[in-house]
């Protein structure tokens, strides 16, 4: 159904209708275990966000706003808490790092990655899978929106399959598109948990673990993260072309389409350059900053100056560009607010140990694995990582906590899970939607293959847990 038509439109108030009678619903259901009142009604305007969200009623940006509005008016929460979250650092390194990302996608420094790697390793549909995956890893670090990186592998993805043979039809797709399709979007899930700016929710995540005592910084996370996530970036292409094998396995023509695609964009530009040496300085002081003491946002906000400066992403092109980095950082900046301040004021806590006292017995590593399992098959149910993150991280962890799960191991894998999953249904992820819209892969692909590889991802995460124990112990 398109967003625009009048059906659309039509059902998406009456979805409205049903949030808004459902958050009255609750604000009004007798308060649980000796819960303030106040601490219920900021669950309630929460929760109706998020139901407004699942459900399609509202855009994220727009339930947020409104929640944001409703804590207030109705004297949930003061203006100044309100607004607190504006002025967290890693929600502006979120702002920062998405405008960067603009220079990467604009001065063409990811599609010549791309074809470097096709024209010396694209010999075969394997080894193109491959390509791809090393493409989107190569380009994680830089950029934090996994939506945003989609935008540069599925033009990628898309030529490869048309010139490898394969075109967007019940009988053609199956030959090359369908593989480099779903291989994207699986690697996908692997590179955003193997960077600490790899998805814009792993800052979200390090900010509410921090108050749990564990600490996330770029250079831990890649270092905790590196075991299972370079495993399962040499599985994933692997099992794939195994169990759903493409039609034509070896693609000699692949290498000159690249060559032609760098021939036409020519030699490396200055504004390439420029933006190489940027990205790459900005990832070395990323990972130095603990014992720099640099903040990271400063960090990115000092590699936007770099490029402003440089004309390689200009103050038009912010204006022109820069509505999603806003949008982000609002509605990031609203969900965060809301879901420390229902930490801060004892909800986390309590439900947790209401949902403690029903696996009470269990020793902690079958609560962890338990509660691993539990946060990954939850997201059937969510249309964005973010949003379920920001539901469920805090109260998941402190389950564990009170459980005595190991706080720093439990909140690894809650972030890197967060990743991980968003393979497992066409809406599990905003940068699922070019390559489920494609042509090249039908959802039930997506169902089908998105499960195997999800539950590929669960194994190989867990049994990582004494490399994700020691490391983020170190």
């Amino acid at each position: 159904m398109e967003v625009s038509s009048p059906n659309y439109q039509k059902m998406r108030w009456i979805k409205r209708v049903i949030t808004l009678v459902l958050g009255i619903i609750i604000w009004h259901l007798p308060i649980p275990w000796d819960l303030s009142p106040n601490v219920w009604h900021l669950f309630t305007i929460f929760i109706t966000a998020i139901i407004g969200v699942l459900i399609d009623a509202l855009s994220i940006f727009t339930a947020s706003v409104l929640a944001m509005v409703a804590v207030v008016l109705f004297r949930v929460l003061t203006p100044e808490k309100a607004f607190s979250g504006f002025s967290e650092s890693f929600i502006l390194l979120i702002l920062a790092a998405f405008l960067v990302a603009k220079g990467v996608i604009k001065s063409g420094l990811g599609r010549r990655i791309a074809f470097l790697l096709i024209r010396r390793f694209g010999k075969s549909t394997l080894n193109l899978g491959y390509c791809i995956v090393a493409t989107d890893t190569l380009l994680g670090p830089a950029i934090p929106s996994n939506t945003a990186r989609s935008g540069i592998l599925y033009p990628i993805a898309h030529a490869l399959s048309l010139d490898t043979g394969s075109l967007p039809t019940p009988e053609s797709r199956n030959k090359t598109g369908s593989y480099l399709m779903m291989t994207a979007i699986s690697g996908h899930t692997i590179s955003s948990a193997l960077w600490f700016t790899g998805m814009a929710a792993n800052p979200v995540g390090a900010g509410i673990a921090a108050q749990f005592g564990v600490n996330m910084n770029f250079g831990n996370w890649v270092f905790v993260a590196s075991v299972p996530c370079i495993i399962a970036l040499i599985a994933i292409p692997m099992v794939l072309y195994k169990l759903f094998p493409p039609e034509i396995k070896h693609t000699p023509e692949a290498p000159e389409m690249a060559r032609k695609a760098l021939h036409e964009m020519g030699p490396m530009s200055k504004q390439e350059r420029i933006m190489g040496i940027t990205f790459f300085g900005m990832i070395l002081l990323w990972a130095f900053s603990p014992l720099l003491n640099i903040n990271l946002a400063i960090v990115a906000f000092l590699g936007l100056s770099i490029l402003i400066l440089s004309n390689v992403y200009t103050l038009e092109d912010i204006r022109q560009g820069g509505g999603d980095a806003l949008e982000t950082y609002v509605w990031f900046a609203i969900l965060y607010m809301m879901s420390t301040s229902l930490n801060e004021m004892g909800f986390m806590k309590t439900l947790g140990a209401q949902i403690a006292d029903q696996i009470s017995g269990f020793n902690w590593v079958t609560v962890y694995i338990l509660l691993t399992v539990l946060y990954v098959v939850i997201h059937y149910l969510f249309v964005s990582q973010t949003a379920q993150l920001l539901a469920l991280y805090a109260v998941f962890l402190q389950v564990a906590v009170n459980a005595e799960v190991p706080a720093a191991l439990m909140a690894f894998m809650l972030s890197f899970a967060t990743n991980y999953f968003a393979v497992m249904t066409p809406q599990a992820s905003s940068s699922n939607v070019l390559f489920a819209g494609s042509g090249f892969l039908p959802s039930e692909n997506i169902y089908k293959q998105g499960a195997i590889i999800t539950v590929l991802n669960t194994a190989i995460f867990l049994l990582a847990t004494p490399w994700i124990m020691w490391a983020s112990s170190v």
